[in-house]
């Protein structure tokens, strides 16, 4: 959930530390801080908490410098925002950056404390340079001290450690969160929680697998996995890192996020139907064998997978599922046979979805990771992998990721449906023909920017807001609702439509704006009947469906978007579209930080 970025035997060690925190900022953080060794062997930090603004201003007030470092910027789990919280930190000859979550921090720290440790913060983290510390006096090497820590450690870790009595030497490792070591045209080595990070400096990058640890001594990379045995892992190159962290003309990343869904629709949609004939090609179950399939993951990917329930069910004739990553595993799920489980993750470092799947895979299911890495964990330790090909996702609140979700499964629902004789050749082209459509007709959608923003302008004093649908559009109301809770901080709930009148109906007045979702579908008659309760309780309502779905309720509306005509198939798609747009002209209007907002983080790399 924050940024780690170090650097070994660079002379400008703190530019190249800041500039690569810069980089992090998307993720999320409330506090920053660097740490700097020099050739004499001092080691300085420098931290502060909110922006790494605040960073700047610290380090010219107090100003360091060194040929090796570490960086970090900080999202608050144990222990509050604060400088004395903020990362590195630090014990005697050690300092080290920390993602993650120590579980059984509070007996490791017990147990320091009874043999003189002295801790300067609430976080989980320091326990670990104590635990590093006190095996280094007892004469261990920096390598064996580091190994013999993580023996130790229960929980989710990325580590960035430096010695001030060995100024070539970092120490990386891996369990449960991501981390890199980048190489650069001049062999100088780094390390970093996110390529993005190191894209500036690198040419090439190697991801740590589950396990892994690294020694870095000057430009001399050795990797061990979790037996302590010397591997190599295979280097890729960087490519298109750096100019998908620039904004362009676009005033925040989620604006130009959501402008570049057409491109990447097509590049997904493109990509899945190409290789229609064989979409897993690992899969180790027939088709028409598949008992269920079993949907899980966290947040937006929920919403997406909430989607796919629908269509699975609908064009494949295949008994879905759908769970909540961070609550699957623990109920233990009876799975079936022959059951397939699809895991759901923009980053594929998701550490609920990831142990989710990991559950899964001991249950005798195959796994399937739909993911926007390629080299993500969960990309790695499922059988067969789907990949969105969304691009680089700066901004919190996910747009294009999202809906690149949405056309995989589509795509790979109309396969399933095709291979298991769920659907007719006829319909299948027909849907395979929309799904092909989708690219011009999120131009039209997208079109309506200036309407969205007239209508954020109408709606942005509200205090309360409801979103309602049936069927896909169920689902996407809970998306437009955490789009607009997330940047607006606006309290935003989203309903069945058909659920409103038990219970939800009482909440409704004339200063509640309802936005309904309804595309023209089988479904749409049910929604109008709900919509006519919602106005008759005075409930004032957006109404977000074609020209013939205006001109049947329009005289119930109080405002709307007319939608271009579409199949069902790829409703889901357009319809949220407007969604994102409204929820960040409100936010806009409002002030808030619109891809950074307030206690959220990109990826949560914890439980």
């Amino acid at each position: 959930m924050c940024g780690i970025v170090g650097v070994v035997g660079k002379s400008n060690a703190a530019e190249i530390l800041l500039q690569g925190l810069k980089r992090l900022e998307y993720r999320g953080y409330d506090s920053a801080g660097i740490a700097l060794l020099n050739e004499g062997g001092t080691l300085e930090q420098v931290r502060a908490e909110g922006k790494i603004a605040r960073l700047e201003e610290a380090l010219a007030a107090h100003p360091v410098s060194g040929i090796t470092g570490i960086g970090h910027t900080r999202w608050a789990t144990h222990g509050i925002p604060s400088t004395a919280n903020a990362h590195p930190h630090r014990a005697g000859t050690v300092a080290l950056v920390h993602n993650g979550i120590i579980e059984n921090h509070q007996a490791l720290r017990s147990e320091l404390s009874a043999a003189g440790c002295v801790f300067s913060s609430e976080t989980d983290t320091e326990v670990i340079p104590h635990l590093i510390h006190t095996l280094l006096k007892k004469g261990k090497t920096p390598q064996e001290a580091v190994s013999a820590c993580l023996k130790r450690l229960e929980g989710a870790y990325a580590l960035a450690i430096i010695f001030a009595d060995h100024p070539d030497l970092m120490i990386g490792a891996r369990k449960g969160s991501p981390l890199a070591v980048g190489y650069a045209s001049d062999k100088t080595v780094y390390l970093g929680s996110d390529a993005l990070a190191l894209a500036p400096f690198c040419e090439r990058v190697t991801y740590l697998e589950e396990g892994d640890m690294v020694v870095i001594e000057g430009r001399d990379v050795h990797i061990f996995n979790h037996d302590g045995q010397s591997v190599r892992r295979q280097a890729h190159t960087i490519t298109s890192e750096s100019a998908e962290a620039e904004k362009g003309d676009y005033p925040h990343f989620m604006l130009k996020e959501i402008f570049e869904q057409p491109r990447v629709l097509a590049e997904t949609i493109s990509a899945f139907l190409s290789q229609e004939d064989n979409p897993l090609p690992n899969l180790t179950i027939p088709l028409e064998d598949i008992e269920r399939v079993t949907l899980v993951a966290c947040g937006t990917s929920y919403y997406a997978a909430l989607v796919a329930r629908h269509l699975l069910e609908r064009y494949a004739h295949v008994s879905t599922a759908v769970d909540i990553a961070s609550e699957f595993r623990y109920r233990r799920p009876v799975m079936p046979k022959n059951g397939v489980a699809i895991f759901i993750s923009q980053s594929g470092e998701t550490a609920d979805t990831l142990a989710a799947l990991r559950y899964a895979r001991s249950a005798g299911q195959h796994t399937v990771a739909l993911v926007n890495v390629r080299e993500s964990s969960m990309a790695m330790e499922a059988d067969s992998m789907l990949y969105t090909r969304a691009g680089r996702e700066i901004g919190v609140a996910s747009t294009k990721a999202f809906t690149t979700q949405l056309a995989a499964l589509a795509a790979l629902t109309l396969t399933l449906g095709r291979k298991r004789g769920a659907i007719s050749e006829k319909d299948y082209k027909e849907a395979a023909h929309a799904l092909g459509e989708v690219t011009d007709l999120a131009e039209k959608v997208l079109a309506l920017e200036p309407e969205i923003q007239r209508l954020a302008e109408a709606l942005k004093d509200t205090r309360d807001m409801f979103y309602i649908g049936r069927g896909t559009s169920y689902a996407i109301a809970y998306e437009g609702a955490l789009k607009m809770k997330e940047i607006s901080y606006i309290h935003a709930e989203a309903y069945a439509a058909g659920e409103l009148k038990h219970g939800p109906l009482a909440l409704i007045s004339d200063n509640v704006p309802v936005l309904v979702i309804a595309p023209q579908d089988e479904l749409f008659d049910k929604t109008a009947s709900n919509l006519q309760e919602t106005a008759a309780r005075g409930g004032k309502i957006v109404l977000l469906s074609n020209a013939q779905g205006h001109r049947q309720l329009g005289d119930l509306v109080a405002e709307g978007l007319v939608m271009p005509d579409c199949h069902p198939l790829i409703a889901p798609i357009l319809y949220v579209i407007p969604l994102q747009l409204l929820a960040y002209h409100i936010a806009v209007l409002r002030g808030t930080d619109v891809d950074q907002p307030r206690n959220l983080a990109k990826s949560v790399t914890v439980e």
